[in-house]
């Protein structure tokens, strides 16, 4: 081969590099560390006990591309008859940061239910911040997911 078909083939190559770079930037649907999502928190307990409860490897189930713990088989049913209901919006990532158009880890004690849905953040800090304007941050949030999660 020489010189000149060396360079048109690498440019060639180039687009298809392009995408499968794109593909594998791709972040998963759902914020989880090793699998688990939200930290193993209970996403039920937010709304029956008003607070972050840990979940438990003996309750749990697969969804939307991650285990999700809970505390009691029940708050499990609850979840898997509606996960939509339960499951953190955003996927679990920092409210806030999806507003301002990145994505974030988030904690538990971070949280905020508002209009019957689940809200989380990357700190408490972050969270007062994020509760200063909750319509406006989730219009802009609403409008960047989930589209982020390919960015």
């Amino acid at each position: 081969m020489n010189r000149r078909t060396l360079i048109l083939s690498g440019l060639a190559a180039l687009p298809v590099a392009g995408l499968a770079r794109g593909a594998w930037a791709a972040n998963p649907p759902v914020y989880s560390e090793g699998s688990v999502a939200i930290d193993g928190t209970d996403a039920v307990a937010y709304f029956t006990e008003s607070r972050p409860v840990a979940g438990s490897p003996d309750f749990t189930t697969f969804w939307n591309g991650a285990t999700w713990r809970f505390s009691t088989a029940e708050n499990r049913d609850l979840f898997v008859a509606d996960p939509g209901a339960y499951a953190p919006q955003y996927g679990g990532y920092c409210a806030w940061a999806v507003a301002e158009g990145y994505i974030a880890p988030t904690v538990p004690e971070a949280w905020t239910i508002h209009d019957g849905k689940l809200y989380l953040n990357f700190s408490r800090r972050i969270r007062r911040r994020w509760e200063r304007d909750i319509p406006g941050n989730t219009a802009r949030g609403d409008a960047n997911w989930p589209a982020i999660l390919t960015a």
